[in-house]
């Protein structure tokens, strides 16, 4: 007697389904039949998904929905079981029992657990950039479009790949992959620029890796991490510009959002870098766009926004999981030439060059802040020098910065308070500090400070 193949009813009714899309539903309803049967160890899961797959190839559904999707899709209809369906799986030979044992090693493996004794405090340093992006979870940048966004963080991992400090804070060096999916002629012309400005002296290769091709993460993020796993030894920082153009799906839909976010995490686990997101805002522009569980998921939030009048691009962390945020970047946008195209036309594309915050009347200081800004004030005007040769923030010619330990002693003397206790006085300095810094009044590099619009002259607030 001829044995009835399991599948026949599955290919049955894709056949008679009509169009991709039917084909699509019909291959989910029937599918869901077989969870039973491989539930209690009558089918080999594994047989079946890999034909379920071939099948969608062969019909079409792949091409309409998507790999993932069709992956993802099989996958929920062949491990839920129906309603009242609580009978205990009965493995079919040998082939399960060590597949299951297989699987049970695997999963000890994985989720191994550490008892108490051994949980020890890191002792490694929580950030990529300080301040800005920690070493390792995703980070969404987002902004409204023509606002600078993918400027500023092109720039900002350049620092990374050659672990350059980045305007006073810490660079952890490490490689950077770059998922340029908007305009990938135009990056690469970017690309051009900054090393024209900022490599004049480097010599030896800039561990920085460009991929501007179309990618859809969710079906292609198992590839993609094996592709960038064979040309790079271990990424920092996985940079994808933009979410829009990397979501097959729609960003307001919360299963496709939920998938996505899935993926980027995959590439954050398998590397334990940072993943970085470069995202658009919603039309009220006061939010990244789309579903809000990828706020609820990301590890840092930097907002991105262009003063219209000024040009001036500011970058502020809003929210950074395992730190503090409130660090403020402010940049500019210069354009430079770089010669002319096959036909003659000029090349032109823009660098990002550190800009001054533009204070609004109503940013004042009060209390400890404004004692500490009078005091740098002070202290720049009586012992305030141009910045070293060799300094590694850029500044303008006229700017000058003084020693912390300088501004440390105006403020002690111009602070007058009923506790005379040293510690208290050094932790009241910190705070104003910290404060100033983020407000962006001030610029901070190792042991020297600088105000950030101080062209020699007291600056009134």
């Amino acid at each position: 007697m001829t044995e009835v193949d399991p599948l026949r009813s599955v290919f049955e009714a894709v056949a008679s389904a009509g169009d991709p899309p039917g084909k699509y539903r019909a291959l989910k309803a029937s599918a869901a039949d077989l969870a039973t049967p491989i539930r209690h160890g009558l089918l080999d899961y594994y047989d079946i998904e890999e034909r379920l797959i071939d099948l969608a190839h062969t019909t079409g559904i792949v091409e309409e929905v998507s790999l993932g999707a069709v992956e993802l899709a099989i996958h929920d209809a062949l491990t839920t079981p129906p309603l009242g369906d609580h009978e205990p799986a009965k493995p079919n030979g040998g082939r399960a029992r060590n597949e299951q044992k297989n699987k049970a090693d695997d999963t000890a493996a994985r989720f191994k657990l550490e008892p108490f004794e051994a949980i020890k405090a890191a002792t490694v340093p929580n950030y990529l950039v300080k301040g800005i992006v920690p070493r390792e979870g995703i980070t969404v940048v987002w902004g409204p479009p023509k606002c600078g966004k993918s400027f500023w963080t092109f720039d900002l991992f350049m620092h990374v790949a050659l672990g350059r400090p980045y305007r006073g804070h810490k660079v952890k060096q490490g490689s950077v992959v770059y998922l340029a999916l908007e305009g990938g002629g135009g990056f690469r012309a970017r690309v051009e620029a900054w090393r024209r400005q900022n490599l004049g002296a480097h010599r030896g290769p800039v561990p920085f890796y460009l991929l501007a091709i179309p990618v859809d993460l969710v079906a292609d993020h198992t590839n993609l991490i094996a592709a960038i796993g064979g040309q790079v030894e271990k990424p920092a920082a996985v940079v994808i510009d933009t979410l829009n153009r990397s979501l097959a799906g729609s960003e307001n839909d919360p299963k496709d959002m939920a998938r996505f976010i899935r993926a980027a995490d995959m590439i954050r686990t398998a590397f334990g870098c940072a993943v970085i997101i470069v995202h658009h805002c919603g039309i009220e522009g006061s939010r990244p766009r789309g579903h809000t569980s990828l706020a609820g998921a990301n590890d840092a939030q930097i907002a991105v926004e262009r003063d219209e009048h000024t040009g001036v691009i500011t970058a502020k962390v809003e929210h950074m999981k395992d730190g503090e945020a409130g660090a403020t970047v402010c940049s500019r946008l210069e354009s430079i030439a770089l010669g002319t195209d096959d036909e003659g036309d000029p090349i032109t594309s823009c660098i990002v060059i550190e800009g001054e915050q533009t204070i609004k009347r109503s940013a004042k200081l009060n209390g400890d802040q404004r004692i500490a800004y009078e005091a740098l004030c002070e202290a720049i005007l009586n012992v305030g020098q141009p910045a070293p040769v060799n300094f590694p923030v850029k500044t303008t010619p006229d700017k000058k910065v003084c020693p912390i330990e300088a501004w440390r002693t105006a403020y002690f003397v111009r602070r007058i308070t009923g506790s005379d206790k040293p510690d208290s006085k050094q932790k009241a300095f910190k705070r104003a500090a910290d404060k100033l810094r983020n407000r962006g009044f001030i610029g901070v590099y190792d042991d020297i400070v600088w105000l950030t619009g101080q062209t020699g002259q007291r600056r009134t607030t």
